[in-house]
């Protein structure tokens, strides 16, 4: 009875002892395994065991990750001074170096991406920074990703969400945007002057070569007149008309 009582106690600690040291990883994770503090190996997903007590692991996600980058205050190079926040996105490509590399992977790359958006934003002025936003998306993603690769982090996007302008700035702008409307406005008029200008200049050119179409177009010009309901229309009688009359009238005296 001691005997088989002795067998249960092992078998019991054997399993307890098995069921110690399982882990599962997810198929989205990796297990960055320690051995008596260690670096051991990575575990991959599923089912895995490791040595209890002697055996460390921590589990680290692959997944996309998005941080948003709070308000940072920015002076251009331009001397005006805006809040302009982001959005990060990035993800772990080596899991050893994201827990070897760097205490907390996720504070960190969330610090760097707001010391670095001040200092890059810093070299534009206010217009290229409403203006080119992907120029400057692009050129923090670079920044980023170049000082984040030693911790075995890819930055896959950075995104600048919204630029705070002061008030006095909004009203300097829209200004400027009104003068800019009228400025168009007062072009596309002064165009269309010019061409109708030039187009008179042809018409009175044609009808000065061919004397014919200057009797045509007064005879249309009569006869738009007399579609209207006017019950009284006076009109000029050109010269030419009377040249003969007036001749005739001289040769009979």
């Amino acid at each position: 009875m001691i005997e088989f009582t002795g067998v249960i106690v092992v078998a019991a600690v054997v399993l307890a002892f098995v069921f110690a040291g399982l882990r599962i990883v997810n198929e989205y994770e990796r297990g960055v395994v320690f051995r008596l503090g260690k670096f051991s190996g990575l575990k991959d997903p599923g089912l895995k065991w490791i040595f209890p007590v002697i055996d460390r692991m921590v589990v680290v996600d692959l997944r996309v990750v998005a941080r948003d980058v709070p308000p940072q205050d920015i002076i251009t190079r331009d001397n005006v001074s805006v809040k302009v926040n982001a959005v990060i996105y990035f993800r772990v490509m080596d899991p050893d170096k994201a827990i070897l590399q760097v205490e907390n992977y996720l504070y960190a790359t969330s610090q760097l991406a707001q010391t670095t958006l001040r200092s890059i934003l810093g070299q534009f002025e206010l217009d290229d920074l409403l203006a080119e936003r992907e120029k400057i998306n692009l050129k923090l993603q670079e920044e980023i990703d170049t000082k984040t690769d030693p911790w075995g982090i890819k930055i896959s996007d950075v995104e600048v969400k919204h630029v705070d302008l002061p008030q006095e700035m909004q009203r300097a702008m829209a200004k400027q945007a009104e003068a800019e409307r009228e400025r168009r406005a007062k072009v596309i008029a002064a165009e269309g002057e010019k061409q109708a200008s030039t187009s008179l200049a042809e018409a009175a050119r044609v009808l000065q070569e061919q004397p014919a179409s200057m009797q045509l177009r007064f005879l249309q010009t009569l006869i738009e007149v007399a579609s209207e309901n006017n019950s009284t229309t006076i009109f000029p009688v050109p010269i030419d008309l009377l040249t003969p009359f007036l001749e005739k009238s001289k040769a009979s005296q």
